[in-house]
């Protein structure tokens, strides 16, 4: 009976409801319906896909558990903020959003225990097979759906600032220049959204691209598009000059880490006692803002999207996106180094083993370059593994094909030599120098074909030269 739950006919064709709706039915008629849908969805799968993880006999523990979370993450900003980092974990970032109304699907934890009731052993290996992963893929999948927080629309509404999101409920706003952003709280100045006919909220208002400083028409500001870049004209838009921008290398940082290009998509100026303050509204990258002294900062959302924040604004050091360019540096210096003992061994079975080891870390290590997330963290452990193999391989060289210590130190210094010739042109990109990571990627090729061509043929014709005397 412990598959027979997640594998009854009803929980898989939920399953299998929750995974279309999520990621096709929202996109063509998103609305109240195909929210609805996926809660219902959702708690028919989620409690069967529980109980595996209980002991056996949990099912009804499994159930009121699935309840009362949903009610927590549907009911408390805490509850939906911790049930958005869980499923961060589980499937990528992702957003859930607390909204009461969905408690209207509770009555689907009913149907999913009449369906566990109603369960027969699982007589069919291949059943298992199937709904099984369709289970987990489509609780997994459904909580990304939501989306991160996005500043797509800001404009200047009863003297505050207001940076709308659409994929949030309500609204940010900012009544002291743009340095503190909290939601809009009903029975404040800022006017109700008005709800459309099917129920949802209005969608936000336009933003602008441009605009001038009021009482100071000569001052304009103006988005170029496709970039994070503001231009500024001094004299009523006829020449532009840049006023702010993220430089085209740190949006290589930025492109990594939200896995899409940002771009600046509104802004909104408004006059001051000491001169004027400007908001942009820039996608995944949240706002910046320009205070009256004219100095630019960047603000980003909180992961459940409640508030902007100086500190969550994503940081243009691109150290956490090289990982794999500095583990396929430990790897590339690891080739080297089997190369060079292949060239300084002289007998057949060292001409086999030393590639051989090599062959077995880049079986294991290569698949991880196209991992997403955090599986290519694994290339590091893989990758000094195999550099300890070629290590192993140098001592059995050294001993057995009696190459000689000043030989093999020649070798693995050859192998550190090309490893920091990879390395360092990416470490340099990830804290602007160079600021293209095309311009790292050349330096990268050309130090490791300059360092190999050179360091073999110095370790070539040292052999030889050992041989003949």
């Amino acid at each position: 009976m412990r598959y027979a739950w997640l594998c009854h006919p009803a929980t898989v064709f939920a399953a299998l409801l929750l995974f279309v709706n999520d990621h096709v039915l929202k996109q063509a008629w998103p609305g109240f319906v195909t929210g609805k849908l996926s809660d219902v969805a959702g708690l028919l799968v989620a409690p069967a896909l529980l109980s595996l993880l209980l002991l056996r006999r949990a099912d009804l523990t499994a159930t009121l558990l699935t309840g009362t979370l949903f009610t927590l993450a549907k009911t408390t900003q805490t509850g939906a903020e911790a049930a958005s980092q869980a499923w961060t974990l589980i499937a990528g970032p992702s957003r859930i959003l607390a909204d009461p109304t969905d408690l209207l699907a509770l009555p689907a934890l009913a149907l999913a225990w009449w369906i566990r009731n109603h369960s027969h052993q699982v007589k069919r290996r291949w059943q298992i097979a199937i709904g099984v992963p369709l289970a987990v893929l489509a609780v997994a999948a459904t909580g990304a759906d939501a989306g991160p927080p996005r500043a797509k629309t800001v404009r200047v509404e009863a003297g505050a600032f207001v940076v709308y999101d659409s994929g949030m409920p309500g609204e940010l706003r900012s009544t002291d220049g743009g340095r503190t952003w909290v939601p809009y709280e009903p029975g404040s100045e800022l006017p109700t959204p008005h709800p459309s006919a099917s129920g949802d909220p209005a969608p936000e208002p336009a933003g602008q691209r441009s605009g001038c400083v009021p009482r100071q028409p000569q001052r304009c500001y103006q988005l170029p598009g496709g970039a994070l870049k503001v231009l500024k004209s001094d004299d009523a838009g006829v020449t532009w000059a840049t006023e702010w921008e993220i430089s085209p290398g740190r949006m290589e940082v930025l492109e990594r880490a939200y896995g899409s290009r940002p771009a600046s998509l509104s802004l909104a100026v408004q006059a001051t006692p000491r001169g004027h303050v400007v908001v942009v509204a820039n996608g995944r990258d949240g706002i910046a803002v320009r205070d009256e002294d004219g100095t630019w900062t960047r603000y980003g959302y909180t992961g459940d999207g409640s508030a902007l924040l100086t500190s969550q604004a994503t940081s243009l050091d691109g150290g956490d996106y090289v990982a794999e360019e500095l583990a396929a540096g430990v790897l590339g210096g690891l080739f080297v180094i089997i190369a060079g003992l292949t060239i300084a061994a002289r007998t057949r079975v060292l001409r086999w083993l030393v590639p051989g080891i090599g062959l077995v870390g880049a079986v294991f290590s290569l698949p991880t370059f196209y991992a997403s997330g955090g599986v290519h963290l694994l290339l590091w452990p893989l990758a000094i593994g195999s550099l300890i193999g070629a290590l192993i391989a140098a001592a059995i060289a050294a001993g057995v094909a009696k190459i000689g210590a000043s030989a093999t130190w020649r070798v693995l210094g050859v192998g550190v030599l090309v490893a920091l010739g990879i390395t360092l042109p990416f470490r340099g990109w990830s804290v602007g120098w160079p600021d293209r990571y095309g311009t790292a990627l050349g330096l990268a090729v050309f130090f490791t074909l300059t360092i190999t061509a050179l360091g073999l043929t110095w370790i070539w014709s040292s052999t030889r030269h050992r041989d003949r005397a």
